[in-house]
């Protein structure tokens, strides 16, 4: 059981930009199921995209993997033999606390765990890649340079998962589902002042796009097929296809 995430419930001076680090690790599975509607289903349906795409004798990545949620759900769900899982994030203390997660759970598929830039991971023999809420923390320039990255380290018939926070092109639906969502953080517990004070320290590194934007990197990368899988309110999941069969 991680922490409750009270990091936000005081008035905080100089609020700054945010940061993964250790407070935020300690309390994370807290803050991020209270935070991110639709998260538990996401990970678990990971789980089940892993089942239908991971071939035998290739690679998973889970790139910005966190505390290591979707590695888990993605290792509990292989089924096939010779794979290795590469989760990676550039937070130390992320790391550190993952690492302990997967060596909690015995299965047969080996997971490393890489402190590192997921911009300058080599990706191949990849039957899946997860991107789950890690994109949008990149600067918008990064972002079409690491897709393209993974559609060439993907092999045919292979799988990105892309979990975003989205923007909206239609500003009465924005407007909507950014308030839907702030009804959901107060009905888990939160106050005006700690959704206020997040939002300020996410302002920065935090740049969301619309799902048109993402369907239109994802075929400039090289992606044959992509759609929306999974949405709950500005929150939701893309699945990616590069053609050819494995």
């Amino acid at each position: 059981m991680s922490d409750r995430d009270t990091l936000f419930s005081a008035p905080i001076a100089s609020l700054g930009d945010w940061t993964f680090d250790e407070r935020v690790a300690e309390v994370f599975p807290d803050m991020i199921q209270r935070s991110v509607p639709g998260y538990s289903n996401i990970i678990s349906m990971i789980g089940m995209l892993a089942e239908r795409f991971v071939q035998p004798g290739t690679q998973v990545y889970d790139l910005g993997c966190s505390l290591g949620a979707a590695t888990l759900s993605v290792r509990r769900n292989i089924r096939q033999d010779g794979c290795k899982i590469i989760a990676i994030d550039n937070s130390p203390a992320m790391v550190e606390r993952c690492r302990r997660h997967i060596d909690a759970w015995k299965a047969p598929t080996p997971v490393e765990v890489v402190e590192g830039d997921i911009r300058h991971v080599e990706i191949k023999n990849a039957s899946l890649v997860v991107l789950n809420f890690t994109l949008q923390f990149l600067e918008p320039d990064d972002r079409q340079l690491l897709l393209n990255n993974i559609y060439q380290g993907l092999n045919p018939g292979g799988a990105l998962v892309l979990s975003e926070k989205f923007s909206f092109e239609d500003a009465a639906v924005g407007e909507l589902l950014f308030n839907m969502h702030h009804d959901f953080k107060r009905a888990n517990g939160y106050s005006e002042l700690e959704i206020s004070q997040k939002r300020s320290m996410l302002e920065n590194v935090m740049l969301t796009d619309s799902v048109e934007a993402h369907k239109a990197r994802l075929q400039k990368a090289g992606f044959e097929h992509s759609e929306l899988w999974f949405q709950c309110f500005n929150f939701g999941s893309l699945v990616a296809l590069k053609g050819g069969t494995a």
